[in-house]
């Protein structure tokens, strides 16, 4: 049984479950009810607020608290799509005695370039972990601090009562900064994946969430066959 911590932010979690069964439609050919995997899916409220700093000890508290609460349930492994949550990756990993997804690491595998516009949160910016990743590769993540106020503002019409209008229209102002700048975008923020659906895009741009999500149905599909030899 998949476990899926979400809720972070909350309009990314159902996005997020319908990339899972979709891929699972692509992967394995899922066609009936019966086809699909058995999902325990909990939505984590968290202390995360876009116009102040992120208390780090209370989010780390609350998403190990949601875990630990999901793994209990008797879960084979757990996926979280959100890139925040991977500040306290190796914590939340220690907290619980199952297998735990690494959104970074499937992200990067998935990114083609070697100069990568990183587009996330700014906790996410801030803590460095795609900066880390990027370095052990050898690429070079592009990034701008004016960047980072329009990002910002996609991500608050996004969380707001019928913002998508809005939040286009702010991700295509910000598309036009990323032209010649970059040989691909990252999307390192969940939230977001509900604005690249609704565009069209000439600059090569990966969803970390979908790579989470195709990461999952692998695991999945391969703990499947395993369990019937």
């Amino acid at each position: 049984m998949i476990g899926i911590l979400a809720g972070m932010g909350p309009k990314s979690t159902a996005p997020f479950v319908d990339q899972v069964i979709h891929l699972c439609q692509d992967h394995y050919g899922a066609t009936y009810d019966i086809d699909f995997p058995p999902m325990m899916i909990y939505s984590c409220p968290t202390p995360f607020y876009l116009d102040r700093p992120l208390n780090h000890e209370a989010m780390e508290t609350a998403i190990i608290e949601g875990a630990r609460r999901l793994a209990s349930t008797g879960v084979d492994f757990l996926a979280i799509p959100c890139n925040t949550a991977h500040c306290y990756f190796e914590n939340i990993q220690k907290a619980v005695d199952i297998p735990v997804l690494n959104m970074v690491e499937e992200a990067l595998r998935c990114v083609p370039g070697k100069r990568v516009a990183l587009i996330a949160t700014r906790a996410t910016v801030e803590a460095g972990i795609y900066q880390e990743a990027f370095g052990r590769l050898g690429r070079s993540f592009v990034w701008r601090r004016e960047w980072q106020e329009m990002i910002s503002a996609v991500i608050a019409a996004v969380k707001s009562p019928n913002g998508l209008p809005a939040a286009i229209g702010e991700w295509k102002r910000l598309q036009e900064e990323f032209r010649g700048q970059a040989d691909a975008v990252l999307l390192a923020c969940t939230d977001l994946n509900v604005v690249i659906d609704q565009i069209d895009t000439d600059i090569p741009t990966v969803d970390a969430g979908h790579c989470l999500a195709r990461a999952v149905v692998d695991r999945y599909y391969q703990n499947k066959e395993q369990s019937s030899w």
